[in-house]
């Protein structure tokens, strides 16, 4: 089968090439899967340099999650072959095939399909544990939203919508106004260079926000401790912009704000009955079409180096989609 194989971690993606290697075979309790789609994260790219906090022993397939069929089953695994199926782990996705545990895989909701199936995962819910488990996201309240035009920001802004609550989208780009007006539908968008805090101010009639949902780090962040209402959460998803910030803690005493951090992956793991619970309701709200991942483009695997060149360069908005 081909497979996108990292054999070097290197800054410019040079320790990755598309091989062919043998199919795995499925061990006690794994299922093995044929990918139909797979969905690029951030991780992935990260993962190619070591900068990732997983580093998986080289070489490595990379390729957190992905969509296709069940062609192999175990016993009393829970899964049938033609089963179409959903999911992954912390690599293996961008491949012709998988074996996975039965544990890390679920079925597809009804109504989606492979490319939206395969994009459903992590973003949804690192979105759902920080906004509803950890922020407590209630209707009517504020949530500002930075990086909204990547997969993880614009699945939080889907969210939130969807929940009842009003969305600031930030962006650092003023060439995706327009697309993350027409796609997130926010309430708002706005630059999130520089001080924003006023913007926010004006837009929130003074109140700030109940919540802010940080992937970038960084300057974004240190201006963010300025946008939390008292009372609200500043919930820290990662540091896209590099430089990890450090906050006096008189910050949050002062202007009583909670800095919560949101690993969702981790949070799973901690409490298996609750991620299935937030598994089942992401799932339910996107039978439902109350959620709808956005795709930027769907490409084949052989032009994985697009994809990932596109990532690094900040300019999709939603998710990228491989197929094998």
């Amino acid at each position: 089968m081909k497979a996108l194989l990292v054999s070097e971690l290197t800054p410019d993606l040079s320790g990755v090439e598309l091989v062919e290697q043998e199919r795995p075979a499925p061990a006690e309790g794994e299922v093995l899967v044929r990918i139909r789609a797979a969905s690029l994260n951030y991780p992935d790219l990260l993962m190619t340099q070591g900068k990732y906090q997983f580093k998986p022993d080289l070489p490595f397939v990379s390729g957190l999650e992905m969509a296709g069929e069940v062609v192999e089953v175990g016993p009393e695994s829970g899964f049938a072959v033609g089963d179409r199926v959903m999911g992954g782990a912390k690599t293996g996705a961008f491949a012709e095939c998988v074996a996975l545990p039965a544990r890390s895989l679920r079925r597809i909701p009804e109504g989606l399909g492979y490319a939206q199936a395969a994009s459903m995962g992590a973003a949804y819910h690192t979105a759902y544990v920080a906004l509803v488990e950890l922020g407590g996201l209630k209707a009517g309240q504020s949530v500002l939203v930075h990086g909204a035009s990547g997969g993880v920001g614009l699945a939080a802004c889907d969210l939130a919508k969807a929940l009842g609550a009003k969305v600031i989208a930030a962006t650092h780009r003023e060439d995706k106004i327009e697309a993350l007006e027409r796609i997130a539908r926010p309430d708002a968008v706005i630059l999130n260079t520089g001080r924003f805090r006023e913007q926010i101010a004006e837009l929130t009639d003074g109140r700030l926000c109940d919540l802010v949902y940080d992937p970038i780090g960084g300057d974004v962040f240190d201006e963010s401790t300025r946008c939390v209402t008292f009372g609200g959460k500043l919930l820290v998803i990662g540091f896209v912009a590099g430089r990890i910030p450090q906050i006096a803690v008189n910050i949050p005493l002062m202007k009583g704000f909670s800095v919560v951090g949101a690993r969702a992956g981790e949070y799973a793991r901690r409490f298996p009955e609750r991620g299935k619970l937030i598994a089942a309701e992401v799932d339910r709200l996107a039978s439902a079409g109350a959620i709808t991942p956005h795709i930027d483009r769907v490409l084949p695997l052989a032009s994985w180096r697009e994809a990932f060149e596109a990532m690094q360069r900040g300019e999709i908005v939603g998710k990228i989609v491989l197929e094998p």
